[in-house]
């Protein structure tokens, strides 16, 4: 076990995660709005709030999937002792992370059943930066519409098109974290 492992934890972890969660919630609540999410420091390649998310939303009872692009020993063992969550294949996740290329097709994460379409798989997507250009956004929890950049788009719309089926995603970049529900309705650039 490598000396990070035990490192970069929460330092308050009761304030900490409930702050987290609430980070959480704005964004998935108000798909394209970008919030900071601060906390952990866990090992590269993971962000600062991608490991908070894990760290907030990952249990002993949520799988993980670790695409190629995170799936490093250092990394499947700090998301083990910091939160017990056992490693899944992708079909199997209730979690996958990575970029966006490594998670590719997404068409094998998990989107519910129509009587239970909350066992569909999230997926929390590290990218290089997050801003509010790209296509446009609208939908539930949005007001107008806003812009957020997307790492592509025609995955999104299709998932959208299986609602109330399909896959919840976080998008992730250094501290910051946006969320685009399958609710959402992803529009032209």
């Amino acid at each position: 076990m490598a000396p990070d492992t035990l490192s970069g934890g929460l330092a308050d972890p009761a304030t900490d995660a409930a702050r987290a969660f609430r980070a959480c919630l704005t964004a998935l609540s108000r798909p394209g709005t970008i919030v900071p999410l601060t906390g952990a420091q866990p090992p590269a390649p993971l962000s600062v709030a991608a490991g908070t998310l894990l760290l907030t939303l990952l249990d002993r009872t949520t799988s993980v999937f670790l695409a190629p692009s995170h799936d490093t020993p250092t990394l499947r063992d700090w998301i083990t002792f910091h939160c017990g969550a056992p490693f899944a294949a992708a079909e199997e996740a209730t979690f996958a992370l990575g970029t966006w290329a490594a998670l590719d097709p997404v068409t094998r994460f998990a989107i519910g059943q129509p009587d239970y379409p909350d066992r569909a798989c999230t997926l929390i997507v590290e990218c290089d930066a997050l801003s509010h250009d790209g296509p446009r956004l609208s939908g539930p929890g949005i007001k107008g519409s806003v812009r957020l950049s997307l790492p592509e788009t025609a995955a999104f719309r299709a998932n959208r098109a299986l609602f109330p089926l399909g896959f919840d995603t976080f998008l992730t970049a250094g501290d910051l974290i946006a969320g685009l529900p399958r609710s959402t309705i992803v529009g032209d650039a």
